[in-house]
C-alpha cells in the first residue's frame, strides 16, 4: 500500500484538489453564498474541464494540434440526448437511463473520432489543425439539417425539412435540424460532473503512465526514433486520439442533460469553442494536466466574477490572459517555478514526468 501510494501521490493530489473544491465550493451553493448564476456554471464548468483534459491527450501527450474538438463534444451531446429522449418513458431509472446515455456518447464520439483520426493522423501540423477544424464543422452543420422523428410505424428520417418525414399526426419530432433536440431530461447536477471529472483524470493520468501512453509521447518527442524501436505509430495516434474524442463525447453529454433545449450552434459547437478549449490546455500548460484544469476553472469563472465591474471586466479579463501566458511560457517564470517547486520534498521532477511536462521541456 505504500509503495502504491508513492508511485502515484502526484495523481492523488490531482485528485485531492478537485475534490476540495467541491466540497468548497457545495458548501458555499449551500450556503446561498454565491449567485444563481455562478452556481448555474457549475455544470458547464465541469464540461469545460473535461474538455481541457481530454484535448491535452491530443495537444500535450501526442503533440498533435487539433481544432476540432468542439465536433466530437457535439457527436457526445446530440447522441445521448437522442437516446435520452427516445428512451424517457421507457427507462424510467433517471440514473440508469443517464449511465447508458453517458456510455452511448462516449462510444459514438470515440467511434467518430477513430474513423477521422484514420485519414487526418497522416498529416502533421498545422494541415492538421485545418482538416480536424473542417471536420468540426461538417459535424456541426449535418446535425443542422437532420430531421428524426417517430411515430407507430418507427422512426423517420429526412435532410429537407420536419414535413418531409411523412409522419402519422401523432408521430413526434425528435430531431428538428436547426431547432435540435428540445425536452431532453436534466440528469446532469454538479455532483455527477464531479465524477465525470475524476474518472476522466483517472483515465488520462493512469494512461500517461501505462506503457501505452510511453510509446505515445516516444512518437511525440520522436517518430523516426520511436518507429526505429518498434512501436506502432498508426495504432498508438489513433489510440489518444480516440480516447481523446471519446472524453469529449461524456463532456456533451454532460452539457446536453443541463440544458432544456440543445442545438448545434456555433457557439456552442462551433470552431470559437475548439479555440477556447485549445486556450484552456496552452495557458495551462501543454501536457500539464493539473494546469489544465486550473486554467479552465479560472478563465470560466473569471468573467462571471467579474461581472460587477461593467465596461473594465473584459479588459481585467484580457490583462489575466496575458498573465497566464507569460507564467506559463516565459523561461524566467519557468525557472522561477522550477524552484519553487524544487524547494517542495519529492515534488519537482516527479510531478511533471507523470503529467509529460519534461518530456518535451514545458516544465
Amino acid at each position: 500500500m505504500k509503495e502504491f501510494m508513492t508511485r502515484n501521490k502526484d495523481n492523488i493530489i490531482t485528485y485531492g484538489i478537485v475534490i476540495v473544491a467541491f466540497v468548497i465550493m457545495q458548501s458555499l451553493i449551500s450556503a446561498h453564498a454565491v449567485s444563481s448564476l455562478m452556481t448555474g456554471l457549475m455544470v458547464p464548468l465541469c464540461a469545460y474541464v473535461i474538455l481541457a483534459v481530454s484535448l491535452n491527450v491530443t495537444v500535450g501527450i501526442l503533440g498533435e494540434l487539433s481544432l476540432g474538438h468542439a465536433g466530437f463534444m457535439c457527436v457526445g451531446a446530440f447522441t445521448s440526448a437522442f437516446f435520452s429522449k427516445l428512451t424517457v418513458n421507457v427507462i424510467t431509472i433517471g440514473w440508469l437511463r443517464f449511465t447508458l446515455a453517458i456510455l452511448i456518447g462516449f462510444v459514438c464520439a470515440g467511434l467518430i473520432g477513430f474513423l477521422i483520426g484514420m485519414p487526418v493522423l497522416r498529416l502533421k501540423g498545422d494541415y492538421l489543425a485545418i482538416v480536424t477544424l473542417a471536420f468540426g464543422e461538417i459535424i456541426k452543420n449535418v446535425i443542422n439539417v437532420l430531421y428524426i422523428g417517430r411515430d407507430s410505424n418507427g422512426l423517420h428520417f429526412s435532410t429537407k425539412d420536419a414535413l418531409a418525414l411523412n409522419m402519422e399526426e401523432t408521430g413526434e419530432i425528435i430531431v428538428n435540424g436547426a431547432q435540435g433536440i428540445t425536452g431532453t431530461p436534466k440528469n446532469s447536477n454538479f455532483a455527477i460532473g464531479i465524477v465525470l471529472i475524476l474518472i476522466t483524470l483517472f483515465i488520462v493520468l493512469n494512461l500517461i503512465k501505462s506503457r501505452d501512453g510511453r510509446a505515445i509521447m516516444a512518437i511525440r518527442d520522436n517518430v523516426i526514433a520511436a518507429e526505429s524501436v518498434g512501436v506502432n505509430i498508426t495504432k498508438y495516434k489513433l489510440l489518444a486520439f480516440s480516447i481523446s474524442a471519446a472524453l469529449a463525447g461524456v463532456a456533451g453529454v454532460l452539457y446536453s442533460h443541463n440544458i432544456s433545449s440543445l442545438m448545434a450552434t456555433p457557439k456552442n459547437f462551433g470552431y470559437n469553442m475548439s479555440i477556447m478549449i485549445l486556450v484552456f490546455v496552452v495557458l495551462g500548460g501543454i501536457g500539464n494536466i493539473r494546469g489544465s484544469i486550473i486554467s479552465a476553472v479560472v478563465l470560466t469563472l473569471l468573467p462571471e466574477m467579474l461581472r460587477g465591474l461593467s465596461n473594465y471586466r473584459m479588459l481585467i479579463y484580457a490583462i489575466v490572459l496575458i498573465a497566464m501566458m507569460l507564467f506559463s511560457w516565459a523561461p524566467k517564470a519557468q525557472d522561477l517555478r522550477a524552484r519553487l517547486t524544487g524547494m517542495l520534498p519529492k515534488f519537482g521532477k516527479k510531478k511533471t514526468i507523470a503529467e509529460g511536462g519534461t518530456d518535451n521541456g514545458n516544465e
